[in-house]
């Protein structure tokens, strides 16, 4: 479930790290059966994402599955073609790190028709009511240039197309990452 802007985005005790991601979000389904036709009706909005960094790859599925914000604003409508934003890291009130990002579909591997297509032929993801955040990212993170976030940094994502900057603290949970989870038999 997404955080709302400037509430802290937990990482887990056992995470190794939090990061941000700047990205673009968000579809609805409109109306019941199999062929409903999604609607772009939060697509635009800044997302982050606390979450490990990859050590390799059997690590990435999982270390996407962290909180995450998105907004303040929503764009309905076109999306612009070149999305141009910063991220930055904000630690006690001064700029850490700061970078550009691109975005859009003139940046992207893949159109937002071909992504669309093989996600919403399955009617499974046409439900009436769902909400599908979709996280098409950015080759833009502080990992790569050796930043380790601590509990407190504010991550901040802006770009001018999308009004009001997202902003979130990130907080870390207490434990450990050797903390083992108990299974029991039923």
């Amino acid at each position: 479930m997404p955080s709302p802007p400037a509430i802290a985005l937990m990482s887990p005790a056992f995470a190794l790290d939090g990061g941000e991601e700047p990205e673009i979000a968000g579809y609805l389904p409109d109306r019941p059966g199999r062929h409903a036709v999604p609607r772009r009706l939060l697509a635009g909005q800044r997302v982050f994402r606390p979450c490990d960094r990859a050590i390799n790859y059997l690590f990435l599925a999982h270390s996407k599955l962290r909180p995450a914000a998105f907004g303040p604003e929503l764009l309905v409508g076109d999306l612009p073609a070149d999305i141009r934003g910063t991220s930055r890291i904000l630690r006690g009130g001064k700029v850490l790190w700061e970078k550009l990002f691109l975005s859009g579909e003139a940046n992207m591997s893949h159109t937002f028709a071909n992504l669309e297509h093989h996600h919403f032929k399955y009617g499974l993801f046409c439900q009436p009511g769902d909400l599908h955040v979709h996280m098409f990212g950015t080759a833009t993170l502080s990992f790569a240039d050796k930043i380790k976030p601590e509990a407190g940094d504010v991550f901040e994502i802006s770009a001018p197309d999308f009004g009001v900057a997202l902003s979130n603290p990130l907080a870390i949970a207490k434990g450990s990452a050797d903390d083992a989870v108990k299974v029991r038999v039923l």
